[in-house]
């Protein structure tokens, strides 16, 4: 099976708001050699090397509005990151942290090629353990070749394997994560959702629970984005019209995957022998794209999604969504009943330990606890 790097221009949804954890040991970036024996010498050192070289390569931001002849998007563009930067910090509480204060100039419109693998036959996802983060259910490299390498020792394993492109990742705060120059045309609504998810995970991060940091950072990024177009822009605004159209189609883009998951599951869980599973897998998911093709009209706003007909949809590419959009529901329960508040709901999630139980249980008593304490003092 080909495996094909989906970039920005041939990938369906857009998971520039994903974060990809460069493993945080690497940050005694003068001992690389030490730590390549801590792990995978090869993996760490390469993409070490390569993650330090941008680090070099970056320059302060106001640097980019220095001398006579700066254009006017240059200004735009620098005043418009200072200022969801500030939103971040100063309106929703996110940590104070140096990312984002430096640029770093990149021939290619994304950053690096994360593979992901997962069982044919269920959604067991494959996941690689390293140490400070602990599982994993992905793996980045910044050379899109030693992606693909990656991703045929998989399927030698017999997993589906998806590759996919991101154009920004978390370091967890041991460095200053940097802008890279394909952000330069991304719209306000975009720029804002990318950077508050990111700021997300060097704010919170719990040890072996990728999927709730990736959940939450994916809910808050996205409310939090909303929140500053609507207070920078106004609720009539076309960058709030856009967002919601956006949001609008996003949302029916998962509801349609939600629900090809939950059929596929329901035959993975079955007592059909495998080759049958595998059989009825492929047959539901062309059903599903040849009804996606003759729905779309009626679906969405966009041509964003229009690809999915075409894809070599298989359980990698799938289990993305149940790894960013499993818990989105119980979320925004959550953040409703607190009294949408995003402020708040974020102080809350600060409180939650890795050795605290259940992350989504920790939120939830803690946002109890404090809609208690302003009931008792208002």
């Amino acid at each position: 099976m080909k495996t094909e790097l989906c970039t920005k221009n041939s990938r369906v949804k857009n998971y520039s708001r994903a974060a990809f954890y460069f493993f945080p040991t690497i940050a005694a970036a003068l001992f690389l050699s030490t730590l390549s024996l801590l792990f995978s010498a090869c993996y760490t050192l390469k993409q070490g090397v390569i993650m330090l070289g941008y680090l070099r390569q970056a320059k302060p931001l106001e640097t980019l509005v220095e001398g006579p002849d700066v254009s006017e998007e240059t200004i735009e563009f620098v005043e418009l990151v200072t200022d969801i930067r500030n939103f971040a910090r100063n309106e929703l509480g996110l940590s104070e942290t140096k990312n984002y204060t430096r640029y770093v100039e990149i021939n290619r419109d994304y950053l690096a090629a994360i593979v992901s693998a997962s069982a044919k036959d269920s959604f067991k996802r494959y996941e690689w353990r390293f140490p400070i983060v602990g599982s994993v259910p992905y793996k980045g490299f910044f050379v899109a070749d030693d992606a693909r390498a990656e991703a045929e020792k998989l399927h030698r394993k017999d997993l589906d394997v998806w590759i996919r492109g991101v154009d920004a990742f978390s370091t967890l705060g041991w460095f200053a994560d940097p802008l890279y120059s394909f952000m330069r045309d991304y719209k306000p609504e975009r720029m804002a959702e990318l950077l508050i998810h990111e700021l997300v995970h060097a704010t919170v991060f719990i040890k072996n629970n990728i999927q709730f940091n990736e959940e939450l950072a994916e809910f808050i990024g996205s409310e939090g984005a909303r929140l500053y177009i609507e207070k920078r822009y106004g609720s009539g605004s076309p960058q709030m019209e856009n967002m919601a159209y956006s949001d609008s189609d996003n949302a029916a883009y998962v509801g349609f995957i939600q629900a090809l998951i939950e059929e596929l599951d329901s035959v993975y869980k079955s007592n059909i022998p495998r080759e049958q599973k595998l059989e009825l897998k492929e047959e539901i998911i062309a059903s599903a794209q040849m009804r996606f093709a003759a729905e779309y009209e009626t679906r969405f706003h966009s041509d964003r999604y229009r690809g999915f007909s075409e894809m070599p949809v298989n359980n990698a590419y799938l289990e993305l969504y149940r790894l960013y959009y499993s818990g989105g529901r119980e979320l925004k329960e959550l953040y409703d009943e607190s009294g949408e508040n995003l402020r708040e709901f974020i102080a809350a999630a600060k409180t939650i330990s890795k050795d605290g139980g259940s992350p989504m249980s920790q939120l939830r008593s803690a946002l109890q606890t404090h809609r208690a304490a302003q009931i008792h003092d208002p």
